[in-house]
């Protein structure tokens, strides 16, 4: 197998140098303080936001939650940004996922003023999304080394269902009919793999799973937190705020792949 030059930190050093979090963030939009609130209500019900800015002699200098408008001007409703939440426009992308746990939104500053805002509903947008399965997809490259250096010559067989070795066979003969350079260990699916590195006492505690159950239950959450995202299916409904402990756990534990060299697994 050649040389596995994709890592952890190639991928951080992609995003953190060329995505920030200007690419997910949305224009905040902001009314003069003196504004009557029940208009600025009205505009906001139009559009679905929970929350806009507030100008005072041109600058933003705080916001307002559309569930607090009643009568008066937006000034007797404006509540100051807390500097935690502020995050600079040229700032990693994946440091708003830990302040969106605790926040349903962040605000973004550009050039010394606040100008955008992101919540949680913009972690769908594609380059969080093609983070996760960055970091999926290399956890999987790192199972297939380990399970090549640990189990020489498709050792592994015995471990995978019949059905399941039948599955890859049969891939390997349709990619080898198309000409490609692979062998049976290459047909393994996730879930293959999965059972395979699970089965090693060796691995499976070099990894950090406890128990070979603690580590299926992880990683088969891994593998449909792939799957949905291969599908462009929704991730944040009904997996918040465990989508931010999965991505953790993830890094973690492709780290922990990264660091065991093939002579050590077995």
């Amino acid at each position: 197998m050649k040389h596995l030059k994709s890592s952890l930190r190639n991928l951080r050093q992609v995003f953190d140098r060329s995505v920030s979090v200007r690419y997910i963030a949305e224009p905040f939009v902001s009314f003069d303080a003196q504004r009557h609130s029940l208009d600025v209500l009205a505009f906001m019900n139009g559009k679905d936001f929970d929350v806009v800015g507030v100008r005072q002699n041109g600058a933003v200098i705080g916001y307002v939650h559309r569930a607090d408008l009643r009568e008066g001007t937006l000034e007797q409703y404006t509540k100051p940004f807390d500097q935690q939440l502020l995050m600079e426009d040229w700032s990693p992308l994946l440091a708003v996922l830990e302040l969106l746990v605790g926040s349903p939104q962040v605000f973004i500053v550009v050039m010394g003023e606040v100008s955008g805002i992101i919540t949680k509903g913009d972690l769908q947008k594609a380059p969080v999304r093609m983070w996760l399965f960055g970091v999926l997809s290399l956890l999987e490259m790192q199972f297939l080394r380990l399970i090549r250096a640990s189990y020489p010559q498709d050792t592994w067989k015995g471990f995978i269902s019949k059905n399941r070795l039948a599955k890859a066979e049969q891939m390997l003969q349709e990619r080898k009919r198309r000409n490609e350079a692979i062998d049976l260990v290459d047909c393994l699916q996730f879930g293959d793999k999965r059972t395979i590195v699970l089965r090693s006492d060796t691995l499976r505690h070099a990894l950090g799973f406890l128990s070979k159950d603690k580590g299926e239950e992880l990683l088969k959450a891994f593998e449909h937190l792939r799957n949905e995202l291969a599908h462009a299916q929704d991730i944040i409904t009904g997996s918040w705020p465990e989508l931010v402990t999965f991505a953790k756990k993830a890094e973690d534990l492709l780290a922990a792949c990264e660091a065991l060299e093939p002579e050590a697994a077995g």
